[in-house]
């Protein structure tokens, strides 16, 4: 017996063929109901899949910080100093990239189905019809030059590959703003060094490296298009220097402050002037169909936008800082989280603006410690301290890891060995542009000159790091800016390594001293006759006003203010001022007498002894402001030229004159100034 109509619906053919629409209609929604149903799972299953392989890569790198700090701890316990954490942590990331790259294979699915489509031109975003289902697609850029299982391979090494924005977004800011909130008083910035030298190093660089580009050209090998904005490009990234591998051995072996100071002062600036610089020439952009070409309003144009960049960004920083005060003193755990989150936002605030987040960070926490870290409780100073120095540590650890990482899980790397070779010498000559000009400069207005050898040492500390690892590893597009990454790379590794592992051997070939007491050191230099006069003008104004206004340190701004002044200094000078009057907040004037006429409070304290062990005390307390004719600004030079039996304590002087038991009641006096 056969199959037939009548049979299956129990009904005649002409009663049946009004349900066939309906009948249709219903196997369509189920047959379509179970494929849904499928694509359901097998979607959640690569969701499961693709985060069960997220949770492996960021183990990874875990493991690897895990494996640095064990490492860190035993090369300080043994004392070894020829390879810095660092160093260490990019040797780990090599090691990670190799077994990655060659040692671990992923087999290809079966189920995947690679279709090919001839397009002249990648579009940014790709927009796919699938049974009336729309699907959309981001471009990332080149999957693979291979072919078959290699690109499932490609595809796992892709997984541990980061967004170039999570450098920026996440990991560059606590660097950038522990450099900020750390910086000491007698760390001064040093300008001339950032500034110009980094403008000498970026053209140097430049122009030594399109010479070699034009070279490249005629000798056929270049692969690709690569003009001078590229090289000066180039040359702004990697003139981008972070010695922290060498300040971290200077610190440890106590060199001498000076030294220390120009390499940080330079360092700090440095990177800033970096990133706005290689902005501002890629804003160049000159009118006509070559956009390569030279014009001279096309130049000017990219200067004013570096200088309204960064003096944008500057004052977005300082403006942060000056208003990230807390009212939350009561209660630490949220002053301290509210002072990360304004910290934070003011690198987003930035880029979001249009500024550069790394100047406005900056100087955010130069401001932030100057002013905002004495209203803190004391339980937020601490926590705030020892957070920021974690978060730098594990970034930076992280972005070096990573640097070794890339050297193997990055698809489109372009070495190529003349580029290489004229890169390592455009470094070293740009480098040497910048230490040995300004350092002559320089000296013809110092009184405290840099040597000859601390020149030789500021040479040798130019490394490069995160910041120019981060700058180069934001834009791979194109054939030129992948051969700049690679040899960035090789820049990163070689300087790391050599340069900051051989300076211990540096210090000794230059006979550095090591060892030097920093504390007296500063009090040694740092003198009125030291400071230059707009330091001193800056430091009058800085303690007798804007600190008392912005902070509870202090004086009064009733003892500093002119007397017709006086309603609104009593309405600025909040009640905490007149409870801390006698106390010293600027926790960052360690060790340093002041150098200016800024001795807004005087006080004396005399203490008298005789043979029988009696005391008396006597206590004296005077304010004077910076008016002229102030004979307490005449005292304090003629004390701050007496050297001998002399200590500087946070701001106190004790004067120790040589006693003998058998001489009259011997007096000490302790003079304190209160800046």
């Amino acid at each position: 017996m056969g199959f037939t109509l009548r049979r299956f619906l129990g009904v005649t053919p002409s009663r049946a063929l009004p349900l066939l629409p309906f009948l249709l209609t219903l196997l369509f929604v189920k047959s379509r109901g179970e494929s849904n149903a499928m694509d359901n799972v097998a979607t959640e299953r690569l969701a499961e899949e693709s985060h069960r392989q997220d949770s492996a890569n960021l183990l990874i790198f875990i493991m690897l910080l895990t494996l640095t700090i064990l490492t860190i701890w035993l090369f300080k316990h043994r004392r070894f100093r020829f390879l810095h954490e660092t160093g260490l942590a990019m040797i780990y990331g090599l090691l990670v990239g190799v077994i990655l790259r060659f040692g671990v294979h992923v087999p290809q699915s079966i189920s995947d189905v690679v279709l090919s489509c001839a397009v002249n031109a990648s579009p940014a975003t790709l927009l796919v019809n699938v049974s009336g289902r729309f699907y959309e697609y981001t471009l990332k850029g080149e999957v693979s030059r291979g072919k078959g299982h290699q690109v499932q391979d490609d595809e796992m090494l892709r997984k541990v590959t980061f967004d170039p924005e999570v450098f920026f977004n996440i990991l560059l800011p606590p660097i950038i703003f522990h450099a900020g909130y750390s910086l000491k008083r007698e760390h001064r910035l040093h300008p001339g060094f950032a500034f110009i030298g980094t403008v000498i190093s970026c053209f140097v660089i430049g122009l030594i490296m399109y010479g070699f580009v034009s070279f490249m050209k005629v000798v056929g090998q270049l692969g690709g298009d690569f003009f001078f904005t590229d090289c000066l490009f180039f040359g702004a990234i990697v003139s981008a220097t972070d010695p922290v591998t060498v300040l971290a051995i200077f610190n440890e072996l106590k060199v001498d402050v000076d030294l220390y100071a120009l390499l940080f002062g330079e360092s700090v600036l440095n990177d800033a002037v970096a990133i706005v610089l290689s902005s501002s020439i890629v804003a160049y952009q000159p009118t006509g169909d070559n956009s390569h070409s030279f014009e001279a309003m096309a130049l000017l144009k990219s200067f004013g936008i570096f200088l309204g960049v960064f003096s944008g960004s500057f004052a977005l920083g300082v403006a942060t800082g000056f208003m990230t005060f807390t009212k939350l003193r009561d209660f630490p755990l949220l002053e301290t989280a509210l002072f990360f989150l304004m910290s934070w936002s003011t690198f987003l605030l930035a880029e979001a603006c249009g500024f550069t987040g790394v100047v406005a960070v900056l100087f955010c926490g130069i401001t932030q410690a100057h002013y905002t870290f004495n209203n803190l409780s004391p339980d937020s100073q601490d926590r705030t301290k020892q957070l920021f120095e974690l978060l730098n540590f594990l970034a930076e650890n992280f972005i070096f890891s990573y640097m070794g990482l890339t050297l193997f899980s990055f698809q489109s790397h372009v070495f190529n060995p003349l580029f290489i070779i004229g890169a390592f010498l455009a470094v070293f000559i740009g480098r040497a542009a910048n230490i040995y000009p300004l350092s002559f400069l320089l000296n013809l207005g110092r009184k405290n000159k840099i040597g000859s050898k601390f020149q030789h040492v500021m040479m040798f500390a130019g490394l490069r790091g995160a910041m120019t690892f981060a700058l180069s590893i934001r834009d791979t597009a194109t054939y030129a800016r992948q051969m700049m990454f690679s040899t960035t790379l090789l820049i990163v590794f070689f300087t790391v390594w050599i340069c900051g592992g051989g300076t211990t051997p540096m210090l000794s070939f230059m006979s550095i001293p090591v060892g030097v007491d920093s504390d007296q050191d500063n009090t040694r230099r740092n003198t009125k006759h030291e400071s230059a006069w707009p330091f001193r003008i800056w430091y009058n104004f800085d303690h007798n006003y804007l600190k008392p206004l912005l902070t509870h340190s202090g004086p009064p701004l009733t003892a500093t203010m002119p007397a017709c002044c006086g309603p609104l200094a009593r309405c600025l000078t909040s009640p905490q001022a007149y409870e801390n009057e006698g106390q010293l907040h600027d926790d960052d004037s360690d060790f340093i007498l002041n150098d200016a006429n800024v001795s807004s409070m005087y006080a004396d304290v005399t203490v008298t002894t005789d043979a029988s062990g009696s005391r008396t005390t006597n206590h004296k307390h005077s304010y004077a402001t910076s008016s002229g004719g102030n004979p307490f600004d005449e005292g304090l030079d003629q004390e701050l030229s007496m050297a001998e039996n002399e200590v500087a304590i946070r701001g106190t002087r004790l004067v120790l004159p040589m006693d003998d038991p058998v001489e009259p009641p011997t007096t000490v006096t302790l003079h304190g100034y209160l800046f």
